[in-house]
């Protein structure tokens, strides 16, 4: 009998068996601490340290992680009967760092007026996620079909992302066909 683990890591492939045994025990630790911080999910301080290692593993990519989920997400929408709906947000990550090269920046807010009453204006270190949760009519979710992370520094323009990122339903419409989890254009999706 499978769990719903193995559905959602099936698809995933990475470089090194090890590195995928590594990644299902963090979703498990993860999947036991939903909300919780990465120690706190991880309980104690060697899989915290592990969990982290992953992440950071040059051999391990955005895509990797995310394979199984949308391929999983793409086998459920499959056999769901009826029209689904895509809901799309944009969810800002800031973090406090002096030098915001490594991570990238999301925009410039005003922080007040100095002494002399110009304003003073500062720039916030973080980055940009976009995501594409596929819901049936009745609100349950059969998971993420695209995911996209960015910072403005990448990308200027945001109706020009917007458009990449949200097509127009109108040409699914036309054809007569709905669009499938991983078809959206948005740089990850579900393997064909």
């Amino acid at each position: 009998m499978t769990s719903w683990l193995d559905d959602e890591l099936q698809a995933c492939n990475f470089a090194d068996v090890r590195l995928g045994k590594r990644f299902r025990i963090v979703l498990e630790r993860f999947s036991q601490g939903l909300g919780e911080t990465i120690p706190l999910a991880c309980q104690d301080w060697a899989s915290t340290k592990a969990a982290y290692r992953f992440f950071s593993n040059r051999r391990v990519s955005e895509q990797e992680i995310l394979a199984g989920h949308f391929q999983a997400t793409r086998a459920r929408f499959q056999v769901t009967e009826g029209w689904v709906l895509v809901l799309h947000d944009t969810t800002e990550f800031s973090f406090q760092r002096e030098d915001s090269g490594a991570i990238g920046v999301t925009n410039r807010v005003n922080s007040g007026k100095d002494p002399a009453g110009r304003l003073r204006m500062h720039t916030v270190c973080g980055l940009l996620m976009h995501s594409s949760l596929v819901v049936t009519t009745e609100g349950l979710p059969l998971g993420l079909a695209a995911v996209k992370f960015w910072t403005r520094k990448k990308f200027k323009g945001c109706n020009a992302l917007k458009k990449k990122i949200n097509p127009h339903p109108a040409s699914y419409r036309r054809e007569g066909k709905r669009p499938l989890a991983g078809e959206l254009e948005t740089g990850h999706h579900a393997p064909e």
